[in-house]
């Protein structure tokens, strides 16, 4: 039979049809590199064909000689169904070393059945470039090329008797075939046996990851080609059994936000797709964590430690850092399906309930499909992996590696953790690999590739909140940490969600009272550590502390000196081969260091505090005080219009009028402590509102209002009340007229008021005047001490 290919574009080769006329239909079946056969229906087929094949009964179906598993199909060889004709191909395609897909069907006009198969290798024809560039030109996510116009193929068509026979066999590829120990990796080859599913399901249940029960399959099945898929096979199993066995307690998260969204309008819950049908991923946020969010915000961690590894509960927190160093909550997410698409709508359904603003930094596992979605909705925050992740990662793919050189991870960790610069960094890595002949191990190919987003010295330049690059940080764990284990349930994680949040709030209500009612012992005659000492909170001070001690032990020398800048040469004594740079603009009172701790943690480093010591700078300059560290983080004006503008659709909410009513007043305490003139203005308007307010509650909560100002104000100022008030009062009652005896103690009252306020005042310079001679007097102390150093040099 001749059989020539026709230009039907890269998807179908069409055969001349043996005694079929012009009676037929051709259908062609457009497929991307994904469309291939069917594994189960292969593996079913191939299965049946197999026990035939073995057992020597439906031979002569097949036209099969008995025992003969290594059968090639050639022309004429018959089959009983066309699933049977596919199956085989794809189980000789198994033996050989290649992928198969379905290229073409052509259906009968008589009555639409199809009348002919051709099954390809999945590299026939040339893909058709369907990737869409972006607005610069750039195609967002090329592809990798796997068409290359192999013409392999197997064609089979329904004959009179009901069979199926192969009219064309084309046994020659133009590609290299894969070898039987990387089969399983082929598309048409991977498929979940029965068995396989049941171990998965108990493993899982015990609250095993991916990685782990491939390790158990791999131990069970003797090799990873005798299990028969990969772990991205074994993910996407998992998930879809996580989807069925969620199943009614998600309609009772639902349940549940849905009456939280009722009783305060603030309560924020989102659910991706219908919620009566095709329910997918829900996000939800408390107004406390979308409060927290307002002063904690500028980086955050997306904690996918569940979803991945240790539970079966696949939901993922949003959490910060507060200015005690403790995780914060910036809502949750439960994960039922994790494609590109899903967390790129989990990020944008987060963005918008924290009011738009996107984080300076985020950080997340280490995952593909992860850092896709935040390329596309953080296109401006600085993404970093969670380093502590891969470690943990790595004790996986290299436990031979591991098992067979003990001091290899620690070698790793060195590498990574205490290198100070990327050059350093990159010639130590090198030298490791080298060392261990890793050069061409695929996953350190990997994470070396992705360095720049976990690697500590490409990304000291942005802000994390860490206080230590080497040490693991507060953020890193979870939030829910104690509260979820293995066997935790979708419903029960609602009551425990409730405790996590009381637990969290109480600890941080516990280092508010110690910052304010306990004082930090002073190490240093040293006015600036008393300034952090009454700036930073307990935690945060505790770590500037260190940092300012540390500087009694460091010596800093002057190695440049241009117009404005003047730049040091800063190192521990009897350690001059660890060297630091600091540039200092005294006149501006700008200041840098090559060990870039103020960007990454916002807290000064010793190397930048010791310049400040021998340049005699006292005291921080207030452009090195973030105010998130401080104990004021949660009080200011611009806090303030954030937090408004996040709750302004719930004004009637309790917890938004008592945020709302804080963050005024707090403006007024942080102006009026600056000068004594504005403190008493300050302390007066505070005073003012207060009777205002108390009139308004005296009234039911009105105000009565007369030609534009409140009827207290009208009657303090002496107006005309009684000749004003009539049409202009709005539906309040009018006072009783005050008498003599009123109006005396009013005025009373007013000189017993400014009375007080002059003790204030002279209270408050008395204070200022004590406070100048205190810190006089640790001046003069500390230049003795450099005196007596400078003359024992």
């Amino acid at each position: 039979m001749e059989f020539e290919p026709l230009s039907m574009g890269n998807e179908v080769i069409e055969f001349d049809m043996m005694g079929l006329g012009d009676d037929a239909i051709d259908i062609e079946h457009p497929v991307d590199d994904d469309d291939l056969i069917d594994p189960s229906a292969a593996a079913a087929g191939a299965a049946a064909i197999a026990t035939a094949i073995a057992s020597g009964t439906g031979a002569a179906d097949l036209y099969i000689p008995e025992g003969d598993t290594n059968l090639e199909p050639y022309e004429g060889m018959e089959f009983e169904s066309e699933e049977a004709a596919k199956a085989f191909y794809n189980s000789y395609a198994r033996r050989v070393g290649f992928s198969t897909r379905v290229s073409m069907s052509r259906r009968s006009r008589r009555d639409g059945a199809i009348i002919q198969r051709s099954f390809v290798c999945a590299k026939e024809g040339f893909r058709v470039d369907k990737d869409k560039p972006g607005r610069d030109g750039r195609v967002k996510r090329p592809r990798a090329e796997t068409r290359v116009g192999c013409k392999a193929m197997l064609v089979v068509k329904i004959h009179d008797s009901g069979r199926w026979v192969v009219s064309a066999f084309l046994k020659e590829h133009n590609h290299e075939l894969v070898p039987p120990d990387k089969v399983h990796c082929l598309r048409s080859h991977r498929h979940v046996s029965g068995s396989a599913k049941s171990l998965i399901d108990t493993l899982q249940g015990a609250g095993i990851g991916p990685s782990g029960i491939m390790s158990a399959l791999i131990k069970e099945y003797g090799g990873i080609s005798n299990v028969g898929f990969t772990e991205r096979d074994c993910r996407n199993y998992m998930r879809s059994s996580r989807q069925r066995t969620l199943g009614g307690d998600t309609q009772l998260l639902l349940d549940h936000l849905k009456h939280m969204h009722s009783e305060n309008p603030a309560f924020f819950y989102a659910v991706q797709g219908d919620e009566d049908q095709c329910m997918s991923n829900i996000f939800w946020a408390d107004p406390k964590a979308r409060t927290n969010y307002t002063y904690f915000g500028d980086t955050v961690t997306f904690d996918t430690t569940y979803r991945s590894n240790r539970y079966r509960l696949p939901f993922a927190p949003f959490t910060g850092i507060n200015h005690h160093g403790q995780p914060v909550l910036f809502g949750c997410a439960l994960l039922i399906n994790e494609s590109e698409a899903s967390f790129a709508w989990l990020f944008k359904t987060w963005l918008a309930a924290m009011s738009g603003r996107p984080p300076v930094s985020i950080t997340t596992d280490h995952d593909r499909v992860i850092r896709l979605a935040i390329t596309q909705v953080f296109p401006e925050t600085r993404h970093r992996f969670c380093k502590w992740h891969i470690f943990k990662e790595c004790q996986e793919k290299l436990s031979h590696v591991l098992s067979e050189h003990p001091n290899f991870e620690a070698e790793l960790h060195k590498c990574v953790n205490l290198t100070e610069s990327i050059e350093e960094f990159e010639s130590c890595w090198l030298s490791l690999i080298d060392r261990y002949d890793l050069r061409e191990h695929e996953w350190l190919q990997t994470i070396y590739a992705d360095r720049r987003q976990w690697v500590p010295v490409y990304l000291r330049d942005a802000f994390f909140a860490e206080m230590s690059i080497t040490q693991r940080s507060d953020s890193m764990n979870s939030y829910f940490d104690g509260y979820v284990n293995a066997s935790t349930t979708l419903q029960l994680f609602v009551k425990q969600y409730e405790k996590a949040l009381e637990s969290r709030y109480e600890k941080e209500v516990k280092a508010d009272y110690d910052t304010i009612n306990t004082s930090p012992v002073l190490k240093t005659p040293s006015p600036m550590e008393k300034q952090a000492a009454e700036l930073y909170t307990r935690k945060l001070f505790t770590k500037f502390q260190e940092e300012l001690v540390e500087t009694l032990t460091f010596l800093a020398t002057k190695v440049e000196d241009e117009e404005a800048v003047t730049t040091y040469r800063v190192a521990k004594f009897g350690e001059s081969h660890k060297v630091y740079f600091v540039r200092f603009n005294v006149r501006d009172m700008k200041v840098t260091c090559s060990c870039q701790m103020f960007e990454f943690s916002g807290l000064l480093c010793r190397h930048i505090l010791t310049v400040f010591r021998v340049t005699n700078v006292l005291t921080l300059p207030s452009r090195y005080v973030l105010k998130r560290w401080t104990r004021n983080a949660k009080s200011g004006v611009i806090l303030e219009e954030r937090a408004t503008d996040l709750l302004n659709s719930s004004r009637d909410s309790l917890t938004v009028r008592y945020n709302n009513l804080r963050h005024e007043a707090l403006k007024y305490v942080d102006e009026g402590v600056k000068t004594i003139d504005i403190y008493n203005v300050a302390m007066g308007a505070l005073r003012e509102a207060a009777n205002k307010v108390a009139l308004a509650k005296k009234n039911g909560g009105r105000t009565a209002i007369v030609n534009g100002t409140d009827r207290e104000d009208h009657q303090t100022h002496g107006s005309h009340a009684s000749e004003t008030c009539g049409d202009h009062q709005w539906g309040l009652e009018q006072p009783p007229p005050v008498d003599d005896q009123d109006r005396k103690i009013q005025k009373l009252s007013r000189q017993l008021e400014r009375a007080r306020r002059k003790c204030e005042v002279y209270r408050a310079n008395l204070l200022s005047v004590l406070k100048d001679i205190e810190e006089q007097k640790l001046q003069l102390s500390v230049k003795v001490q450099n005196i007596k150093l400078g003359m024992k040099d």
